[in-house]
């Protein structure tokens, strides 16, 4: 999906499905881990599934495999922290792509945002979107809200837009807090319509989900797509998968900050 859903829109599961990126990024997983993983996820045919660059090649070749799948590779660059040069960023890049990602999350270089380097920081994400959009494929760029100020954040969707990134994204997962209505209802705000907005880390139930979505969210960074679907199902068969108004459970019952440890 590419525009904001309406409150009172019913969704179906495959709507939900339709909006997830499955995170396949912790350090500890094997390759089987990922092959296996991939092939299950691409059989519920979610959006995407989002992998460490170097499994990129494999992950392409275990969603080709289920057949009539539309189940897309995503990966990341500049993981987690953003600090790799520009150069290795469009590197990076660049080999992801050959080996057949369809979608690249970069992490902006969050250092030099906090030192008001913006010019270094629009740059930075500009190179990598250029590469991306060269090849065709959505570039994302990831803030990580959790370690930014207000304005920091708002500068962010500045020079993110300037740069020509079609989706700005909340967190990596990995610094000890993910999202909240606050942040990407900020981030809708400050971005134009041709600006997505993708929410990751603490999305597990489907309630978070919806209320991301009654924001203005049009993809979820999530790795608890199993629960997710399973409660969409549910709520789909008794007529309740509604997205909410925008004002609607500000307290989720998935937290506002998830623990450092508990990764997207």
């Amino acid at each position: 999906m590419t525009d904001r859903i309406s409150a009172g829109t019913s969704l179906s599961t495959q709507d939900i499905a339709d909006l997830i990126d499955h995170a396949l990024l912790k350090p500890e997983l094997t390759p089987q881990d990922v092959r296996a993983s991939v092939v299950d996820l691409a059989g519920q045919r979610i959006w995407s599934v989002c992998v460490r660059p170097a499994d990129v090649p494999l992950a392409v070749e275990a969603a080709a495999g289920v057949e009539g799948s539309p189940t897309r590779v995503c990966t990341v660059i500049g993981f987690p922290h953003g600090t790799t040069s520009t150069a290795a960023k469009v590197a990076e890049a660049r080999q992801a792509l050959a080996d057949g990602a369809t979608e690249l999350d970069m992490v902006l270089h969050i250092g030099a945002l906090i030192g008001g380097l913006h010019e270094q920081v629009q740059d930075d994400i500009a190179a990598v979107v250029e590469v991306g959009h060269e090849a065709g494929v959505l570039v994302k760029v990831i803030f990580e809200t959790v370690l930014l100020e207000e304005e920091q954040k708002k500068q962010a969707c500045r020079l993110s837009e300037a740069a020509g990134a079609d989706f700005v994204k909340t967190s990596t997962g990995f610094a000890g807090g993910g999202a909240t209505l606050s942040d990407v209802r900020l981030m809708r705000e400050q971005c134009s319509p041709g600006v997505q907005v993708k929410a990751s880390g603490g999305v597990r139930d489907i309630d978070t989900a919806l209320a991301m979505v009654a924001e203005g969210v049009t993809r979820l960074g999530t790795s608890s797509t199993e629960a997710l679907l399973h409660e969409a199902r549910v709520r789909e068969a008794g007529g309740t998968l509604v997205v909410p108004s925008p004002e609607a459970d500000l307290d989720l019952p998935s937290g506002a900050r998830p623990p450092v440890s508990d990764t997207y």
